[in-house]
């Protein structure tokens, strides 16, 4: 008898309603995979572009979305030696052929993909993993080399900002932080931010060099565009850098290259960023998830709150996600 599970399947781009839950045939596992059973699912940005079919890196339709998935492994393949049944692990599609795959019950990966997670991390704080490697890459590696003694962060309470206010603030910088909310502002507070400005563009520049005694950031990461933009880099310390990782607000509002021109004594920079930079890299990747474990395992960096839904309630968890209204990491439970 062939064994199914339950999956969430998207056939049609869409909004939440496309969707569509589903029973598939559980994955084959073949010689050299590993059978995941998942234990935690992640919910995420990422996977709202992939639902909606605006993803870049899109996925072919029909498509399972999902990049993060903690659990058990429940089978190995022909060859496998690396892992064994009943391994906790991490599975990140950073590491598959092809984004998405993890609104399931079960996954069949290449053995080599998946990350040993140690019994400290639980399944629901490691699929927030993946945004601590991201901080990394980004807090890391947008100076030059140049020590960094101050960061701004917009929206100080999204998921990739809570990572990187914690790391930073791990890292001994000071961090400004922007955020919408009392509970907002609360949560930023709690886990890393040292000062908290309005996030309003107008202005953001004088109050950034208010709190930083007139010198401005050394790094500022910009996830809006539009005017922010441009407030972040007015808001840079001499040979700062103004990091634009998603534009989900629009194109910057005046031309970037003029402005740099008209700061010309700070000999500033602007730098987008994507995660996708290191999809040839496997050394560097693998690295920096490796790092991103230690920092939870050690409690230099925890994850942020979790909200835990049955992966039935897939398309409320979205609406939520296309609402803004999420507060720390969504999860389902599969």
């Amino acid at each position: 008898m062939t064994r199914t599970m339950r999956a969430v399947l998207v056939r049609t781009p869409g909004g939440p309603e496309a969707l569509e839950q589903v029973e598939l045939p559980v994955p084959a596992c073949g010689p050299g995979q590993v059978l995941v059973r998942a234990g935690a699912i992640g919910a995420g940005g990422p996977d709202v572009l992939i639902r909606n079919g605006t993803y870049k890196w899109m996925p072919p339709l029909p498509v399972i979305p999902g990049n993060e998935m903690a659990g058990t492994v429940a089978e190995v393949g022909e060859g496998v030696t690396a892992l064994r049944v009943g391994q906790r692990v991490l599975v990140s599609s950073r590491e598959l052929p092809e984004r998405g795959g993890c609104y399931a019950q079960y996954i069949a990966v290449p053995a080599q993909a998946p990350f040993v997670l140690p019994d400290s991390i639980s399944f629901e704080e490691a699929v927030s993993l993946g945004n601590i490697q991201l901080a990394q890459a980004m807090l890391l590696g947008s100076n030059g080399g140049l020590p960094v003694r101050s960061v701004l962060l917009l929206g100080a309470a999204g998921g990739v900002a809570t990572a990187m206010a914690q790391l930073a603030a791990h890292l001994g910088m000071t961090v400004i932080g922007t955020a919408s909310t009392p509970a907002k502002r609360a949560h930023a507070l709690a886990h890393g931010v040292t000062t908290l400005v309005d996030g309003q563009a107008a202005g953001l520049e004088s109050r950034v060099l208010a709190a930083t005694g007139g010198r401005g950031v050394d790094l500022a990461f910009d996830h809006v565009g539009g005017d922010l933009l441009i407030a972040c880099i007015r808001s840079l310390a001499p040979l700062g850098t103004a990091i634009s990782y998603n534009i989900a607000g629009g194109p910057p509002s005046s031309d970037v290259f003029l402005e740099l021109r008209a700061l010309l004594s700070k000999s500033l920079a602007v730098r987008t960023f994507s995660i996708h930079t290191f999809d040839q890299d496997r050394e560097q990747r693998r690295g920096l998830m490796e790092k991103a474990i230690e920092l939870m395992r050690s409690g230099a960096v925890k994850a942020p709150p979790t909200r835990v839904f049955p992966l039935s309630e897939v398309r409320s968890v979205h609406e939520m996600l296309d609402g803004g209204q999420s507060l720390g990491k969504l999860v389902l439970a599969p």
